[in-house]
């Protein structure tokens, strides 16, 4: 029996109404329902319901399709439009960290009080950085949203992220990498090559996984910086990783890094030996970044440094650079850097002692 408004009487004696929530992907109406034991009962718990979800879609756009539906769709809509790494990224921690919280709510029951709860979860369990960079995926995934249609505005576009302390990597002291290169130039079969390389030119191991023969010019002494070989999560549940041999981050990524008599001399005897078109290679395939690692840390042991990390040597050549007063735009073209404020920012400690140096020349000037 139906009574008007949405009301009816079923067939086991309670009376139900429904009210419309807003639109499914399909298109079709997504009601909510109450029930009571009397029709006013049943109209006395509409009204609020109804109002709350008018005023809802208002506000906030009609979609219903849970945040998990919609993760699903801008992810299949952005693949064609970002690396392999970057979709890999977003995908593992949307997965990880935000669907655990968001999966079932519907995109216009979003809000910025849901944004605040997610941001104190995360607090509490991830470090700011890593909260940062949730949250700009985050907030890209909704943006899209909204120029999609299915929300009018971003409910999280005000919510404020605690900027992350910039974490400093030590570069290696003038002492501690002469050790590291006598131990890396002790080593057999090559292994401690792609440490000293790393320390001559400030590539990261990425690229010096995936650097090709073909990369190096040795006539004119110059190394092309246009690959880089990762481990990524997979998009998919087939397995956890895969790896991916793809160009390098940026345009500034790929770049022409001069090679030192010293490194040509170690590069062109690894050659005689090399195998493939890998200048590291494994059966033929591009050495693993993290093996590596692994023959970096053997290397590291015996140099008695206990607590550095392959990415340091990056630093160290970068540093040694500009201890040998290079200018800072060559510095920031060979490590590859957007701008030469990212090197100023990044290497600030090491540029303050050629601040100290200048004033002292200045004040022996004037005097």
């Amino acid at each position: 029996m139906r009574k008007g408004e949405n009301i009816y009487l079923r067939k086991d004696g309670r009376w139900e109404g429904r009210y419309p929530k807003g639109r499914k992907c399909t298109g079709k109406i997504k009601y909510g329902y109450v029930y009571g034991k009397s029709y006013g009962e049943v109209r006395q718990k509409l009204y609020p319901l109804r109002i709350h979800y008018h005023s809802l879609q208002e506000i906030q756009g009609s979609s219903t399709e849970t945040f998990e539906e919609w993760t699903v769709e801008w992810l299949g809509e952005v693949q064609d439009d970002v690396k392999p790494s970057t979709l890999s990224s977003y995908y593992y921690k949307l997965t990880k960290y935000i669907l655990p919280l968001l999966k079932d709510i519907p995109l216009n029951e979003l809000s910025l009080e849901t944004g605040r709860r997610v941001l104190s979860d995360l607090q509490k369990k991830l470090a700011r950085s890593t909260v940062q960079v949730v949250f700009r995926i985050l907030n890209k995934c909704l943006n899209h949203a909204k120029k999609s249609g299915k929300i009018k505005v971003n409910p999280f576009s005000e919510l404020r992220i605690p900027r992350a302390k910039q974490k400093k990597v030590r570069a290696l002291s003038l002492s501690e990498q002469k050790r590291v290169m006598t131990a890396a130039t002790k080593e057999k079969k090559g292994y401690g090559i792609p440490a000293l390389l790393a320390l001559y030119s400030g590539m990261r191991i990425g690229e010096i996984a995936a650097l090709k023969w073909e990369d190096i010019d040795f006539e004119a002494n110059l190394i092309y910086g246009n690959h880089t070989y990762q481990r990524i999560p997979t998009v998919g549940f087939l397995k956890k990783t895969q790896l991916l041999l793809a160009d390098s981050k940026t345009e500034a990524s790929v770049r022409i890094i001069p090679i030192s008599k010293t490194l040509k001399k170690l590069l062109v005897a690894h050659r005689k030996q090399s195998k493939g078109n890998f200048v590291f290679s494994t059966n033929g395939q591009p050495c693993e970044p993290r093996l590596l690692t692994y023959h970096f840390h053997r290397i590291r042991k015996k140099a008695e440094l206990m607590q550095i990390h392959f990415h340091q040597l990056r630093h160290t050549f970068a540093t040694r650079c500009l201890e040998a007063n290079r200018d800072i735009s060559s510095v920031s073209a060979i490590l590859g850097h957007a701008s030469t404020q990212m090197t100023l920012d990044t290497y600030v400690d090491a540029m303050l002692e050629q601040r100290v140096q200048v004033i002292k020349e200045l004040d022996s000037l004037i005097s």
